[in-house]
């Protein structure tokens, strides 16, 4: 792997890192606060609703002023957040950490964009965003598991832990990262948040994806937010053993993304057939850890966690293969703005389900999904029926 690929990977790790950090013991450390359940979904919606705000125009601002700039700065944004999260006495400084992270989300976006700059074909460029659902896993086996075991140190040492690898990450940015974005968008920048989501909504060639990815961060962040919470009141798990079971994911989502995506599933199907299956397995999958049966629960992560690991590849990869080379990055902050704003809402509507009846917050994720797998199958047979038939295995009917 080469210098760029390295310090992109390390940036996406970092993040995950730190959510994975967060995924296990956040109930417990905001418990030393006084907080309730209701907050630890209130932390995640927090991050969200920075995340919406900035990502847009930080992808947008990649796209003029180019992706090293905006990486260095966000970086160095989660680096302090991070920092400020740790040293919190008080509930209040806990949210303000999470602001300050979440103002620094842009570099997910502007990473897969600069990974979609250095990819030389169409195959390279899948194996590349599938780089990153790859550093999912790793970072979903290293996070919790520092939540668990140097939180057994200091509740608070994980997130110092967080803290400074993000620096160290910065540094390296600083010295090693090059500039990729050699095809600046000249057009004139909107700081309106709410503008990317309006033009989603506008742009019908691509409006089913948009809400797609709407409906995905709905999914995923209200189960996020919830999941460590159920763990400890459903199964009585402590800190740790979430965190076991939390890097056991990551394992099976780094295998499917490092072995399963390049060997078997590109080979033998095209991005949009996964895209439809993975969306069908994931909604399974969280309807039936919605149901009382404890093994139909961990059956049911299972196929959520296979399922996740192959979207957030061949999604994104599909997305960015529909648009020109000049607006990659600002369609990338378009898509991670319909997705956060669904992680602002998902988080507010998983907790009072979760404080009525704890099972409640999988079943609606799942209906999410289920919502989302209809719209990509009424979409695939609508462009079954207008392209030519000579054409047709490019969006085959299903």
């Amino acid at each position: 792997m080469n210098k760029q690929k390295l310090i992109i990977g390390l940036t996406v790790l970092v993040d995950i890192i730190g959510l994975g950090i967060i995924l296990p013991s956040l109930p417990f450390y905001v418990a030393r606060f006084g907080g309730s359940a209701i907050e630890v979904t209130y932390l995640f919606a927090t991050y969200a609703v920075c995340s919406f705000l900035s990502t847009p125009m930080l992808g947008a601002l990649s796209d003029r002023v180019g992706r090293r700039p905006v990486l260095i700065a966000s970086i160095t944004s989660t680096a302090i957040g991070w920092f400020v999260f740790a040293s919190a006495k008080i509930l209040p400084v806990l949210f303000l950490g999470r602001i300050i992270d979440g103002l620094a989300a842009g570099n997910f976006s502007t990473a897969q964009s600069y990974l979609v700059d250095i990819s030389k074909d169409e195959t390279e460029r899948t194996h590349n965003l599938g780089m990153i659902g790859a550093l999912f896993g790793i970072g979903f086996i290293v996070g919790p598991m520092l939540g668990g075991v140097l939180g057994a140190i200091s509740p608070s040492f994980p997130f110092w832990a967080a803290g400074i690898l993000a620096t160290i990450n910065s540094i390296a940015a600083i010295i090693y990262l090059p500039e990729t974005n050699h095809s600046r968008n000249a057009e004139k920048m909107y700081l309106n948040p709410f503008r990317p989501v309006i033009r989603a909504w506008q742009d019908k060639k691509l409006l089913p994806y948009f809400i797609v990815w709407f409906l995905f961060g709905l999914a995923t962040s209200g189960v996020f937010s919830v999941n460590a919470l159920y763990f400890s009141d459903r199964f009585g798990f402590n800190a740790l053993t979430i965190g076991v079971i939390m890097a056991v994911q990551g394992v099976i989502m780094a295998l499917n993304q490092v072995i399963g995506l390049k060997r078997f599933w590109l080979r033998h199907f095209k991005e949009p057939q996964l895209v439809l299956m993975m969306f069908l397995v994931f909604a399974l999958g969280y309807s039936f850890m919605g149901l009382v049966f404890t093994v139909l629960f961990f059956f049911g992560l299972l196929l959520a966690v296979f399922a996740q690991s192959v979207l957030r590849a061949v999604f994104t990869s599909e997305v960015i293969g529909l648009v020109a080379p000049k607006v990659k990055g600002e369609v990338m902050g378009m898509l991670s703005s319909v997705m956060s704003l669904g992680m602002v809402i998902g988080p507010l509507v998983a907790g009072p389900l979760y404080s009525y009846k704890n099972n409640l917050s999988f079943l609606m994720s799942g209906f999410y999904l289920f919502v989302a797998f209809i719209i990509i199958y009424r979409h695939r047979k609508k462009l079954a029926n207008v392209v030519p038939d000579e054409n047709a295995d490019i969006f085959p009917e299903v």
